[in-house]
């Protein structure tokens, strides 16, 4: 696999609170917000396990992707798991997605294409319901991203790891609920950012303000303040002139027991340790929706990686 492009093979959305998401023919980004109708777009947390630990939590969570690769793999030892099966909003071939480090940024289709999702692509649909959080995303668009670093206590977010349960984790961590979904961080209350509402146009900042104020606005615990710096510094690089549907991404997702209760036994296959006792994580990666667009397979997908050496992600 590489860790600089790959293809997109499905994407998926769902908008109930199921472990599974359906294949769709497309996906349509929002920019600070997710993916339009999927239950786990929103400026916070989503997921139900975090809603209940700190509903004020940022949702760096917004998109799922997992790589195909994995399903494969596990193919091998007897697992049937399509496209979508363990959630994932995007599945992708090719990207060696947990290598990539935090705030890496990836974007959608061709370039000179305006298949993929260009700057005038499909709009929110939702209109006007999203206002409830535009007003306090708009602080943190005039610098090099809010005051994120607040880690040194435990925190809310963890949503029962690995490391503290001993095997599994908490009962339904990847289920998602509470908050509503639609609230912004825009100008115009549609979008969680660019200017037209529809593409995230305007720069990262702007895109992302809402979820990176209530990133500082929150108590984050020591790994998701820096997933959540790394987001800020990728809103801060774009410059909004690549007209390509992007997402940032922030960490890992955190395997719970739902993925054995979906298929007995995968969750050892995707939760374990390495040989120096840290714990793998192999569910797939999260991430933000830095400009919106349409995704659909077949796209291709190229990664922009953050300046210096790879830094590992961590679950957020």
């Amino acid at each position: 696999m590489s860790d600089e492009s790959g293809t997109v093979v499905a994407v998926s959305r769902n908008d109930a609170f199921t472990f599974t998401k359906p294949n769709r023919d497309e996906i349509v980004l929002v920019a600070g917000l997710g993916v339009e109708g999927d239950v786990h777009a929103g400026v916070n947390v989503r997921h139900r396990s975090r809603v209940r630990a700190d509903p004020a939590q940022p949702n760096l969570r917004q998109v799922h992707l997992i790589q195909a690769e994995l399903f494969a793999e596990v193919a091998e030892k007897g697992f049937d798991v399509p496209a979508g099966g363990l959630g994932e909003n995007v599945t992708t071939r090719g990207l060696d997605l947990l290598a990539l480090s935090p705030g890496t940024i990836l974007r959608f289709g061709a370039r000179d294409s305006e298949s993929g999702g260009g700057s005038d692509g499909p709009g929110v649909g939702s209109g006007g319901p999203g206002g409830g959080s535009g007003g306090p995303g708009g602080g943190s668009g005039g610098n090099g991203g809010p005051g994120v670093g607040s880690g040194g206590n435990s925190g809310p977010g963890g949503g029962g790891d690995f490391e503290s349960s001993g095997g599994g984790s908490g009962g339904n961590s990847e289920a998602g609920g509470g908050g509503d979904g639609k609230a912004g961080g825009g100008g115009d209350g549609k979008s969680g950012g660019g200017g037209d509402g529809k593409s995230g146009g305007g720069g990262g900042r702007a895109a992302l303000a809402g979820v990176l104020a209530a990133a500082e606005a929150a108590t984050l615990d020591e790994a998701t303040a820096r997933a959540a710096a790394a987001v800020a510094a990728a809103a801060g690089r774009d410059g909004g002139d690549d007209p390509r549907p992007a997402i940032v991404l922030a960490g890992l997702r955190n395997p719970c027991v739902q993925i054995d209760r979906f298929r007995s036994g995968l969750l050892k296959e995707v939760l374990g340790r390495d040989a120096g006792g840290d714990v793998v994580r192999r569910a797939g990666v999260m991430a933000v929706v830095l400009r919106g667009g349409v995704i659909r397979p077949g796209d291709p997908v190229v990664a922009e990686p953050p300046p210096g050496s790879p830094v590992p992600l961590e679950r957020v």
